[in-house]
């Protein structure tokens, strides 16, 4: 693969907001003078403005950068609509998918096991992050994506945490080569850093993330033999993974370090990358470390994409969605077939279940009875591991995976009984919407609304724990609803915008009082959040991603972080 590098755009001018008051010294150890000029290069490379990037949608093997990727989406979405077109394999990427012989470069020994790891762990929590350092999951997934908030705090917060960890600079925490690996998760293309500028444009939340732990861990990583290695989140096509490999090419050459050391493994969470698996890690081949499939963002995707179609109308997720229906299983299944042709890891979404305390209680017992069901579906489709959040989970879930397969992965099960076709991947379940589900929806994303405002990217509501990705399928659901007016199945009422507001305030009151918040600031985050959920599910317009919609939209509460 080419490893030349452009020259870069000149860096003019770089502006960055001073740091928050508690973090001098942990913002001077990050952004150095020579660390903000590699950022400040990184960013000129790969983020240059449209107008620069005339007729690439033409030239297949060109660069997309960051601003037109974000144009493309737009444009693939309406096209498809306005035609009544469906997402579909590529005609002219065919050659890649027929071609039998390219497979991705093994991954480090590391990273060949698999099994477990820690998702949704924000680094910027101190207490939580040193518990995942000290357990024995495989890996963590260091996350300032779906599980994090990316208040400037936050950021270097969390970014400075992984510094020390990856250091070895934390107390009764061992060596770097003795923990688990750590999955790096950076933002996803959506966000941007607003708290630094780059030529009077705003740094993509990605490339500041990645470049900075890039510059500060990934020569450290790679000599102890456990890194850097990535997450990669929302990744639309073939043609963003593309971006990916040119950036991960231009930090190994500019640090030093040999192609190849960087691994990645993409989040397959949208139904166009559903079509493109193949395609993603031909271009990431040499950097690859495999795809992983998820369950609620990849679904809120078909929301996004094609949910204003009533044929593409996604019922009552508590009751009528899980991996066992057909659009998902292919979907796994596809991925899994994929990625061990192609000699690349396959791994799962998070089971998100929190045991109980005790362990001898029936509750317990029930608990993991459903934690183990749906995981083994997972191990028998062929996954070579997944997430658990619930450190108490590694334990049990590490034991099902032994008890179920034999060596460190399964890329030995090539699953050429699986032969997905595009109406595999695009027949949702039958199914209406429950009282529950729809007041569970609207608990679900008020309460994740909620948690931004104070600064935290997940929380804990009736026994699991929810995120970014759970927040999306909830509002994304109660848009749908809306929008097609469907019947509840307890007593026939249409879902309109009158019904749902009348229930947020009902969630709301006793979201105050299950909660237990009594304070003025606690009270006022859940009647702020209640009233952005209902901005959200009452727009004509779907808004693309719900925390973009909060980093812009509402960027004036990030002063009440």
């Amino acid at each position: 693969m080419a490893t030349t590098v452009q020259p870069i755009t000149p860096v003019t001018s770089v502006e960055l907001e001073p740091p928050p008051a508690t973090l001098k010294v942990e913002f001077q150890t990050l952004l150095t003078p020579e660390a903000i000029q590699f950022l400040a290069e990184l960013v000129s490379m790969f983020d240059a403005d449209i107008e620069e990037e005339t007729h690439l949608m033409e030239k297949e093997h060109q660069i997309l950068k960051r601003d037109w990727i974000l144009q493309l989406r737009i444009v693939k979405k309406l096209d498809l609509n306005r035609q009544g077109g469906l997402p579909g394999f590529l005609p002219h990427t065919s050659h890649i998918r027929e071609d039998q012989s390219w497979k991705v470069q093994p991954v480090p020994q590391r990273l060949q096991n698999r099994h477990i790891d820690l998702g949704d762990v924000s680094p910027a929590n101190t207490e939580h992050f040193t518990r995942a350092l000290r357990s024995t999951a495989q890996g963590i997934q260091t996350d300032f994506d779906d599980g994090h908030c990316p208040n400037y705090f936050n950021q270097i917060q969390g970014l400075f945490n992984v510094y020390k960890a990856v250091h070895s600079q934390f107390p009764d925490i061992p060596h770097i080569s003795k923990i688990p690996i750590l999955m790096l998760r950076p933002r996803a293309w959506n966000m941007v850093e607003h708290n630094m500028l780059v030529n009077g444009k705003e740094v993509p939340g990605p490339v500041f993330d990645f470049g900075l732990l890039m510059y500060h861990c990934g020569r450290i990583l790679f000599e102890n033999e456990c890194g850097p290695f990535f997450y990669l989140s929302k990744v639309e096509s073939h043609g963003e993974a593309r971006l990916w490999n040119k950036i991960f090419i231009w930090a190994q050459i500019k640090l030093g370090l040999p192609i190849g050391s960087i691994k990645a493994t993409v989040l397959i969470e949208n139904i166009f990358a559903a079509f493109e698996m193949e395609e993603i890690l031909y271009e990431l081949r040499d950097h690859s470390a495999g795809l992983n499939c998820g369950i609620w963002d990849y679904s809120a995707s078909i929301v996004s994409k094609l949910g204003q179609r009533r044929e593409f109308l996604l019922p009552d997720r508590s009751k009528y969605v899980n991996m066992e229906e057909m659009f998902l299983k292919s979907y796994m299944d596809l991925l899994v077939k994929t990625c061990h042709k192609r000699g690349a890891l396959a791994t799962g979404g998070m089971a998100a279940l929190l045991l109980p305390q005790d362990p001898e209680s029936s509750e317990y017992q029930r608990v993991l009875a459903i934690g183990k069901r749906f995981k083994l579906l997972e191990i028998n489709a062929g996954l070579d591991g997944f997430m658990v959040f619930d450190l108490d989970l590694i334990e049990p879930m590490t034991k099902l995976f032994l008890e179920h397969t034999n060596g460190p992965n399964q890329l030995h099960i090539l699953r050429q009984d699986v032969n997905v076709t595009p109406k595999d991947l695009l027949t949702l379940p039958s199914g209406g919407v429950t009282l529950h589900g729809l007041k569970y929806n609207i608990g679900v994303g008020i309460l994740f609304i909620a948690a931004w405002l104070r600064g935290e990217g997940h929380f804990y509501f009736r026994g699991q724990v929810e995120d970014s990705a759970t927040a999306e399928i909830s509002r994304s659901q109660v848009w749908q609803w809306i929008r097609h007016k469907v019947k509840l199945e307890n007593d026939n009422r249409v879902i309109t915008r009158n019904l749902v507001q009348t229930l947020v305030k009902e969630m709301e009151a006793e979201l105050q009082t299950v909660l237990h918040h009594s304070t003025d600031s606690s009270k006022w985050q859940l009647t702020v959040a209640s009233e952005i959920f209902l901005e959200l599910v009452q727009k004509r317009d779907f808004p693309e991603f719900l925390t973009t919609y909060l980093n812009l939209e509402h960027t004036f509460l990030s002063a009440n972080h």
